[in-house]
């Protein structure tokens, strides 16, 4: 029997799974990690402790003998989108990397668009190029690679000389897997460099290149997203026990895992994934772009497909503020974290009635990118009162990160021209029951509650891995994806939801401005 190691580099931290060939879940383990966050709109994380942490999973894994090792074919990787690492000839990191919440590229970026006449901000003629051959634009919110790239030319210019490539997270580990310098044709796309006009041979633009003022030396070759990156390295594989005929695969980003993973492969079949931050996505036949709400159809993860791609910057992370920040901050009134406190905002948010007493909370703790890019919009609790309780509070922030999926979808249906059907529910979010009827109720459709939900993204990496050494086919893994429970919507919240959900809008139209007076110099 054969086996992959999938590896998923979250934000929250890295995630090792093992899983048989045919996508059945062997074990798991997670290490967490710290976030940086600085005034200036900096979001850092360690290229090091990545690499450290990945390496304890995997010791902690393997060491459950839980399959043989020699068994293990191929490494599957998967992880965090839209992030950038310097490093050196000799593949060292130069500095942390910038994670896909910095903004702090921004005004650099916002120097190589002008030009007249503007659409959105955005020159014309450039606009017409940039969508006619990447299918999007690079946003001004200042959080794509291409920002971070230009903050490091002219804010740290040290580091920009000496950086040999400029590599997307996943494409790090690549590297200290097998010391190859090279990308993944899939994570390279929000660099907004490439021309993806053909997806079966996706290449850098040199008309893109030259106008990013970025040089075309210090980007990585490009390989297609399931091709076989190389043999695992001699040092790796002594340090994990493992053979240098293990196969290391290329590797699509977690939004392009987490479509596989969630067994809605079919076009329109959609997916809503809630982590750190959530997308709602579904494979689509054509490539489109909407500018106005940040929603492209992009290379998918199965090759010659697209996938509506779209995010929405925090999620699930709402709740891990309210958990550190509110509930059990480390300070002078500081009480012991319980070890199961996501079970217990489960148990005491279905305490209060839908709706939660009229407390609306907004879930923009750090901007938004979809449906609205706006990186001065932030979050907090609206209506309190003397009778809002932390019941109503933890439910507010389930039902706040409902109402903005909602949102979303009103716009993917715009997209897609169609109403959507059953939504298959993963990541962290997706453990929980309460959110999952949530959910259905605020959205009005059936959710789906996948099994194992929280290990989606290393399932799809391993599944793609499984398809491209041709071990399965990539129609085969719709059935190899199993359904946990199905929430129907319970029509007696229908009145609530759809009123609450009118203010959620309105709160973000009649602030918006106050919110770019107070964080425009934040």
């Amino acid at each position: 029997m054969k086996y992959i190691l999938a590896i998923d580099l979250g934000t929250s931290g890295p995630k090792v799974a093992l899983f048989s060939i045919r996508g059945e879940l062997i074990g798991s383990e997670f290490q967490e990690m710290k976030l940086i966050l600085l005034p200036d709109g900096g979001a850092e994380q360690s290229p090091a402790e990545w690499w450290d942490a990945i390496g304890a999973a995997v010791k902690r894994l393997l060491g459950k003998g839980l399959i043989p090792r020699e068994h293990i074919c191929a490494i599957a990787n998967t992880g965090q989108w839209s992030g950038t690492v310097a490093v050196d000839r000799d593949g060292h990191a130069l500095s942390n990397a910038i994670i896909w919440m910095d903004s702090r590229g921004e005004p650099h970026l916002r120097k190589i668009m002008n030009g007249f006449p503007k659409i959105e901000g955005y020159p014309l003629a450039k606009l017409v190029k940039w969508i006619g051959r990447t299918g999007g634009i690079p946003g001004f919110a200042g959080k794509d690679p291409i920002a971070h790239i230009l903050y490091y030319k002219f804010v740290q210019p040290e580091i920009y000389q000496r950086t040999h490539k400029f590599l997307e997270p996943i494409d790090y580990i690549g590297l200290r897997l097998t010391g190859k310098f090279a990308a993944s044709a899939n994570s390279i796309v929000l660099h907004w460099l490439t021309d993806n006009r053909d997806i079966s041979r996706i290449r850098y633009d040199e008309n893109l290149v030259k106008l990013s003022g970025i040089q075309r030396e210090k980007l990585p070759e490009l390989l297609p997203a399931n091709s076989i990156l190389g043999p695992l390295s001699p040092q790796v594989a002594e340090e994990w026990g493992l053979s240098t005929d293990v196969s290391v695969i290329t590797g699509s980003p977690d939004i392009h895992s987490a479509a596989v993973g969630s067994g809605a492969v079919a076009d329109y079949e959609t997916h809503l994934y809630i982590g750190t931050s959530s997308w709602l996505t579904c494979h689509v036949p054509n490539k489109k772009t909407d500018i106005f709400h940040s929603l492209a159809s992009l290379p998918s993860g199965i090759p010659g497909r697209y996938l509506l791609t779209n995010e929405q910057e925090c999620a699930g992370v709402n709740l891990q503020f309210l958990r550190d920040n509110v509930f059990f901050h480390e300070d002078e009134l500081a009480v012991p974290k319980p070890s199961n406190v996501y079970h217990l905002f489960d148990r005491i948010a279905g305490r209060v009635p839908a709706g939660s007493g009229n407390l609306i909370f907004t879930p923009w703790l750090y901007g938004e990118r979809a449906p609205v890019e706006d990186r001065f919009v932030r979050g907090g609790f609206f209506n309190q009162s003397l009778h809002s309780t932390r019941e109503h509070m933890v439910r507010a922030v389930f039902e706040g990160v409902a109402y903005n999926t909602r949102w979303l979808l009103n716009y993917v249906e715009q997209f897609i021209r169609r109403k959507l059907g059953a939504i298959h529910f993963v990541g962290g979010g997706a453990k929980s029951d309460i959110w999952s009827q949530i959910l259905a109720d605020v959205l009005n459709r059936t959710i789906r509650q996948m099994r194992d939900p929280i290990e989606v993204n290393v399932r799809g990496a391993a599944l793609l891995a499984a398809a491209a050494l041709g071990c399965i086919r990539y129609d085969e893994i719709a059935s190899l994806v199993p359904v946990a429970q199905s929430y129907e919507p319970n029509p007696d919240h229908r009145t609530t939801y759809d009123r609450l959900f009118r203010e959620f809008i309105a709160i973000y139209d009649g602030n918006r401005k106050i919110y770019a007076r107070l964080n425009r110099n934040s």
